[in-house]
């Protein structure tokens, strides 16, 4: 059974994953909790304001201490503490998951596209890592996993421009916005030239696709009962990405994010095409 406190955070944090993840089966489902509950609960913490900076470097002590054997009494980094040792995570994984975190207390932009990399590897491609191993998949999946990690990670960089910017961060590589004469992503810069600035943010969907259909070609690993969840999830963000593609200020009046209706009905018909 889910704990109530797992539970509460992934409905909180993400619909499109919490309506996607219910399709898994119920042992999975749990994994998944705990682990998206573990990511969240960092997450949250950097990106709060202000900032819980203290806040964030106890929840790491307390990984450290769980993962070095003592029972914390905290439900969500014992959970993934367990987690972790059942479906034999490599360490330097989530090493390298709170170092990115931190970088968000103390980075506010990247230079290059190689920069951009460190930062996702951490954020996004070793939480793939992870599902690939609470899903039991090959090695040879691993690749396709980061991609689709780093993938979905970066719509949602471009769905939340206005979010990131208002506190203080861009995470697109500068030198990649001096190609396109953006002096930053603000709505006025935005405003000033929508031309440039719709170039700007179709180059980086582009780049989102191609990571997307990288990773798509790895769901041939994944068994049809774990695929209709991972499936749908894939499925709703390229339409966040098609929606922001065809207004790209539209990211600056609403969130994108799909409907319950449309995650529902995406894997209703995942389920009976795949």
């Amino acid at each position: 059974m889910i704990d109530r406190t797992l539970y509460a955070i992934f409905k909180r944090g993400s619909k499109t994953y919490f309506y996607s993840t219910l399709f898994f089966p119920p042992s999975v489902k749990e994994d998944v909790f705990a682990l998206y509950s573990f990511v969240r609960t960092a997450d949250d913490y950097v990106d709060a304001v202000p900032q819980q900076v203290e806040e964030f470097h106890t929840f790491v002590d307390r990984y450290a201490s769980a993962a070095a054997g003592e029972a914390t009494g905290d439900v969500i980094v014992d959970s993934f503490v367990d987690l972790s040792r059942r479906k034999q995570f490599d360490p330097a994984w989530t090493e390298a998951f709170l170092h990115s975190m931190e970088k968000d207390i103390t980075v506010d932009s990247y230079r290059t596209i190689h920069d951009l990399e460190v930062y996702l590897y951490g954020s996004s491609e070793v939480i793939g890592l992870m599902m690939a191993q609470i899903l039991d998949l090959p090695p040879k999946s691993h690749t396709a996993a980061r991609n689709l990690g780093r993938a979905m990670q970066y719509i949602n960089f471009i769905r939340d421009i206005a979010e990131d910017l208002a506190m203080g961060r861009t995470y697109f590589p500068r030198e990649e916005m001096d190609m396109f004469n953006l002096d930053d992503l603000s709505e006025a810069s935005a405003c000033r030239d929508r031309e440039r600035f719709a170039a700007f943010i179709a180059s980086q969907i582009g780049r989102y696709r191609e990571w997307q259909e990288q990773a798509e070609s790895g769901f041939r690993f994944i068994p049809r009962r774990y695929l209709i969840p991972i499936k749908t999830a894939s499925d709703m963000y390229r339409w966040t990405a098609m929606t922001i593609d065809r207004d790209p200020a539209i990211v600056y009046c609403r969130k994108v994010k799909p409907s319950v209706m449309r995650i529902v009905s995406g894997a209703t018909y995942n389920a009976l095409k795949t």
